[in-house]
């Protein structure tokens, strides 16, 4: 068992206990457990592949190289901003959509409306400031306010990732490319996800965050890994595959079975610029 010292992005149970007086809050892991439901939410009939143009242009002057977010400077555009949410809300995708559509469409709108919550609470230090000051996986965190709709389902960013984009597309990739506002998460692209580049897109996302060293430190006989492979253990090792081999993918220095491996702090500080 572990103490919620922090939020933590994996598959979990919540049990409260009674220790010296006080109520506390335990997260117990279960291996393979996704206790988040796949939305429903309504289609129009003739729903079409929507256009991330406006969330391009947006992420193209408010995110630099470095994936930091001004945030001060998506307030000023807020209009704009908010047009681009409302399209999202309106067109969710349809099941005839290609796929990558679909994961495109799933992986913006995670990390815009990540950056619409920042922007309700701005200005803040710590997207774990918001809510309630006892973080319980699926239940009272940021990521489980169910703050927006989408095709007439209110939902959460935990709907978008554990419920949509982790159960049906199975595709580790996706954990390169959400946003948690945070320090520690993968950089945000300056430039919106769309299907005709997605496959590059996750690819370089894979290979920008296995080498940034402030993500994660690698060497051949010790590395230190960002906690995603921790958290997400099970994704990893899918389809034959394992941390060591995803590591080796992306990573410009390889491992191997001899290497000891270790998880880094996640630094939940603002990404901000």
């Amino acid at each position: 068992m572990l103490v919620m010292n922090h939020f933590m992005k994996t598959s979990t149970i919540v049990v409260l206990a009674l220790a010296a007086g006080t109520l506390t809050a335990v997260a117990v892991v279960v291996p393979g457990l996704n206790p988040v439901p796949t939305p429903v939410y309504h289609v129009a009939a003739a729903s079409a592949v929507v256009d991330h143009g406006t969330f391009d242009k947006l992420l193209h002057k408010h995110v630099n190289a470095q994936g930091l977010v001004d945030y001060k400077g998506f307030k000023a555009d807020e209009t704009a901003f908010n047009q681009y949410l409302a399209m999202l809300s309106k067109n969710p995708p349809a099941a005839n959509w290609p796929k990558n559509d679909q994961m495109a469409y799933w992986i913006n709108a995670y990390n815009a409306y990540t950056i619409r919550l920042i922007l309700d609470h701005y200005p803040v230090g710590s997207i774990k400031d918001i809510g309630s000051k006892i973080k319980i996986p699926f239940v009272t965190t940021p990521w489980a306010a169910r703050f927006f709709s989408i095709g007439g389902e209110k939902m959460s960013l935990d709907n978008i990732e554990h419920g949509i984009l982790r159960k049906k597309f199975d595709d580790p990739r996706i954990h390169f490319s959400l946003v948690c506002a945070s320090m520690s998460c993968p950089r945000l692209r300056g430039e919106a996800y769309t299907a005709d580049k997605l496959n590059a897109q996750l690819d370089d996302q894979g290979h920008d965050f296995l080498n940034n060293p402030a993500k994660n430190k690698i060497g051949k006989s010790e590395a230190q890994l960002s906690k995603y492979f921790d958290w997400y253990k099970g994704d990893w090792e899918k389809n034959g595959q394992s941390v060591v081999k995803w590591v080796n993918r992306y990573s410009t220095t390889k491992i191997d079975g001899n290497t000891r491996i270790s998880y880094l702090d996640y630094n939940w500080s603002l990404n901000k610029q």
